[in-house]
């Protein structure tokens, strides 16, 4: 049996080395593609790469039906024999806080659609590859009779493959699927199969032959059933779920069958519910999902809280933080014809208050989005300690830094340095100017600054620069952690640092673990947490100059050519929102990079930050009922550090149904995250109950879940 850990090097799969990989196909513009690297600011990151990863369309697999020369004989899983095979285990209802993903070979495309969803989760499972592994009852239960497996996920109910003679065999033989059956019904296990097709092997669930065929690109809209919405009750009431890149068995469910409808498109069963003879419970889906697909994200955690009954090691919620870095400084201003401005643009007081305006806007027209509030990454040396608190430009010097004063209650604050140096090679008493003499000046008109926090000038200081110190055209290299600036990371402790922001542009800074930072080898006190970058450049600060950018980059004559026409603002804007619900949709804490200038009012009340946050908040709405969650910077870095501590604890957990207890244990104790405990200082996220559970080395913590009471 493959082993997938449940430990901090079970790897993040959205990430090609080097590059952004974010996927989705929400639109009908074009096939569904990674997206790509942030605009470089000279010295400011990496230019757009050109490498994309394609959720290319899933070839159709073997019909779920053997043929006669393949045929697997198997006993009915209802039938008084295989009910009464074998009485149920001593311990029955223990079973470990640990799932079982059953796939073909590792090139089954379920393989990574079930374990990047856990990975995202954090939750331990196995990976057991059928068609070269065997399966026995020992496998599933413990010598002491515990169940090893609270889940069973299996990536399509039949396990079938065309051998050599063009015959289709099941890669479990009977007495592997009578093993697994019975280790379900014995445990009272659900099961879970993410593709199914009608008909009745290796067993019946109630599906009957329809119709059946690919989906490409433009999706089709499948509606929850009742039972549908209750099973998936972090989405909303009415919603479509976009079905693409798939190929469907459009079902219809057997008359008194025991089976219930989750997910239907018009007359057709796209995903049903339902009780074999035995009474063992089992989820289904009648069509391909690759893990970037947005039926994957919306689907694959409710099924896996469904399979686990609520209860289970991880956690997922949803977040939305934007930073906007370079507040009171000015930068360069791209124009719309391709030319500079001769003069570097500097936001306005009233700039800040239409943020301020906007900010408000969203919260009221997105109820989800409540919570959302501006992180700002501000340049000190750009403040007039001399202008008066005020929410006007009347007789002030400086109405960013008067506008500033009158709203600094109204969005958070970051130490980006007082200057914004390259912080590459600088010296330690330098260093330790640019972030003492920034939180001075800041605290000085009254904004609340965290000093755990630092984000240096182009995430400068830690590896990643270009080696001719004098060029800010060409992309930086991508050094590595250890060739940081030793003198910022001394100065960075020395002044309370205890939190640098990374780029996720740069393998250097993307973390072995989801939602996890990394703790900088030359400094281990400090955590690096990465940001998302943006194609939303730092020196544009108009529609017009954001299009002449981007297909500067990307249009068919770009730099990095990847669109077949040059894109207007709204499809520009539809499909960078589509990269940044991807992250939403994914559970990703890590916020989102703009820059001073993309908050210029262009027209009334309009900015590019908020297009940009105003578009991913409603398409999220279209979805879901569950807010997005935006914590202050320093509770976030917080929260990725725990995440760190729960992938790095190495611990046994076992419920206990029959007593409804779960005792978990550590030798060298640690943290982990619990979904469906209430445990001291738990927090809430919609229905479901999350703990961050400290385990003391040696001594077990006995819990009491809160399973989930869903379908």
């Amino acid at each position: 049996m493959k082993l997938r850990a449940f430990s901090k090097n079970s790897l993040v799969r959205f990430f090609l080395p080097g590059v952004l990989v974010l996927t989705l196909g929400f639109t009908t513009a074009g096939s569904a593609v990674a997206g790509v690297t942030p605009a470089a600011k000279p010295g400011n990151g990496p230019p757009a790469d050109a490498g994309q990863l394609r959720p290319e369309k899933t070839p159709k697999p073997p019909k779920p039906v053997p043929q006669p020369d393949g045929e697997v004989e198997v006993e009915d899983p209802g039938s008084a024999l295989a009910a009464a095979a074998t009485q149920p285990a001593a311990g029955a209802e223990k079973v470990a806080l640990r799932s079982l993903i059953i796939a073909l070979d590792e090139n089954d495309f379920g393989v990574d659609t079930w374990s990047s969803l856990l990975d995202r989760v954090g939750a331990p499972y196995d990976v057991l590859l059928a068609k070269n592994e065997p399966l026995t009852a020992d496998q599933l239960v413990t010598s002491d009779g515990t169940g090893r497996y609270q889940a069973i996920l299996l990536t399509n109910n039949s396990l079938l493959y065309q051998d050599g003679s063009g015959n289709f065999l099941s890669a479990f033989d009977a007495d592997e699927w009578n093993a697994l059956w019975q280790y379900e019904r014995d445990y009272a296990i659900r099961q879970v199969s993410l593709y199914t097709g009608y008909g009745t092997f290796p067993e019946d669930y109630c599906l009957r032959p329809g119709s059946e065929g690919g989906v490409g690109n433009t999706p089709i809209n499948a509606s929850l059933t009742s039972t549908g919405l209750a099973l998936f009750d972090r989405l909303k009431v009415g919603v479509k779920i976009p079905i693409s890149l798939s190929y469907v068995y459009y079902s219809a469910i057997e008359p008194n069958c025991g089976a219930r409808p989750i997910l239907t498109s018009g007359s057709d069963v796209l995903g049903v519910l339902s009780t074999s003879a035995d009474g063992r419970e089992r989820a289904a889906l009648t069509f391909t999902s690759n893990q970037w697909l947005p039926q994957s994200y919306l689907l694959t955690y409710g099924l896996f809280r469904w399979a686990t009954r609520g209860v289970f090691a991880g956690e997922q919620r949803h977040y939305l933080e934007v930073d906007v870095d370079d507040w009171f400084t000015s930068t360069d201003h791209l124009l719309a014809d391709g030319t500079y401005a001769s003069k570097e643009f500097r936001m306005s007081g009233p700039d800040a208050y239409n943020a301020y305006r906007a900010q408000n806007s969203l919260r009221s027209k997105h109820p989800l989005a409540k919570q959302f509030t501006l992180n700002v990454a501000y340049n000190g040396e750009g403040i007039n300690s001399r202008a008066r608190s005020q929410c006007s430009t009347l007789l002030t010097p400086d109405s960013l830094t008067s506008y500033s004063r009158c709203l600094r209650n109204q969005f958070r604050w970051i130490n980006h340095t007082l200057t914004h140096p390259k912080m590459n090679f600088t010296p330690y008493a330098e260093n330790v100017h640019e972030i003492k003499e920034n939180l001075r000046v800041g605290r000085n008109i009254q904004l609340t600054v965290p000093t755990p926090v630092l984000k240096t000038g182009e995430y400068s200081g830690l590896g990643v620069y270009h080696p001719d110190v004098n060029n800010d055209i060409d992309p930086p290299t991508d050094h590595g952690l250890m060739a940081s600036n030793a003198e910022l990371l001394r100065a960075a402790k020395d002044t309370g640092v205890k939190y640098l922001h990374g780029n996720m542009s740069f393998g250097s800074h993307q973390p072995a673990c989801f939602n996890c930072g990394i703790y900088h080898p030359m400094e281990p006190s400090l955590l690096i947490v990465p940001d998302w970058p943006t194609n939303v450049a730092y020196h544009v600060t108009t529609p017009a100059e954001e299009t002449t950018f981007y297909n500067s980059y990307y249009g068919p004559n770009g730099k990095f050519p990847y669109w077949g026409h040059n894109l207007n603002y709204g499809e520009i804007l539809d499909w960078e929102s589509d990269i940044a619900l991807q992250h939403v949709m994914s559970g990703s804490a890590y916020s989102h990079t703009f820059h001073q200038g993309n908050l210029r009012q262009y027209s009334s009340g309009k900015n590019l930050t908020f297009d940009w946050v105003n578009a991913v908040a409603a398409k999220y709405s279209n979805y879901y009922r569950v807010p997005m969650l935006t914590p202050k910077w320093t509770d976030l870095a917080g929260y990725v550090a725990n995440r760190n501590a729960h992938f790095d604890t190495d611990a046994d957990m076992v419920w206990d149904r029959a007593t409804n207890t779960l005792v978990a244990s550590s030798d060298s104790g640690g943290k982990v995250f619990l979904t469906g405990v209430r445990a001291p200082g738990y927090s809430t996220y919609g229905a479901e109950s999350i703990s961050l559970v400290s385990l003391t080395g040696g001594v077990p913590a006995v819990l009491t879940p809160t399973p989930w009471s869903g379908p």
